[in-house]
């Protein structure tokens, strides 16, 4: 359960960590909105979230809440919720489980990156998902806000990613993934600002866990 946690998390990071979709646009286009939102995440230099998440899945008994943050600047993040931490510098990447004391160290790569990489997402959504304008809906700070969805052309572990975007700051509020495993995962964003992130902070500081067990993947 931990593990599809941490996927559902990769997923939501990719796509809420966009900074807007143009809310005053004059007809609302899910094409439109997303490339927007790729052209205002190249300009700037780094992006911080603090979201909460619940991942649920009736099916299977599952129920999990949680809280975290996400640093991203250009294809690297380092992404923190209590269960884990990972870093990815765009190359390798490094998942620590305190819980087991243990390093995954890993080299995504193809339709891995898609789900690490928001430019890669961004540029290939047109190839990859069915986008779509869903409507309006109220956001849970009781703000206006547009719906889109994203459906995988072929067949994939998600079934569907539904963004919220509240029209008066044109940032994301919500995003709901739902797997075909009926996991269902909702992340609500708490805090999105601008950043400016050292290149340091994206790779595995070995030296602060001296104990952490490392297992290479790649």
């Amino acid at each position: 359960m931990k593990y599809m946690s941490c996927y559902a998390v990769f997923v939501w990071m990719v796509l809420i960590a966009v900074p807007g979709v143009g809310a005053h646009a004059q007809k609302a286009d899910a094409g439109a909105i997303l490339e927007k939102t790729s052209q205002i995440y190249r300009q700037w230099d780094g992006i911080s979230i603090k979201f909460t998440a619940n991942i649920r899945s009736d099916k299977n008994g599952i129920s999990e809440s949680f809280e975290g943050t996400i640093v991203m600047k250009d294809d690297k993040f380092v992404l923190k919720t209590p269960d884990m931490t990972v870093w990815f510098d765009g190359t390798t990447q490094w998942t620590y489980v305190p819980r087991i004391g243990e390093v995954n160290i890993a080299a995504p790569s193809g339709s891995d990156l898609q789900f690490l990489n928001p430019m890669i997402l961004l540029r290939d959504y047109r190839k990859d998902f069915i986008v779509s304008y869903i409507g309006e809906s109220t956001s849970a700070n009781a703000k206006m806000a547009y719906d889109v969805a994203l459906i995988p052309k072929k067949k994939d572990d998600v079934e569907k990613i539904e963004m919220q975007i509240e029209k008066n700051t044109s940032l994301p509020a919500k995003l709901v993934v739902t797997m075909r495993n009926s996991m269902r995962s909702v992340f609500h964003v708490k805090e999105l600002e601008k950043a400016a992130p050292p290149d340091d902070i994206f790779s595995f500081p070995e030296s602060e866990y001296p104990e952490a067990e490392i297992v290479d993947l790649r």
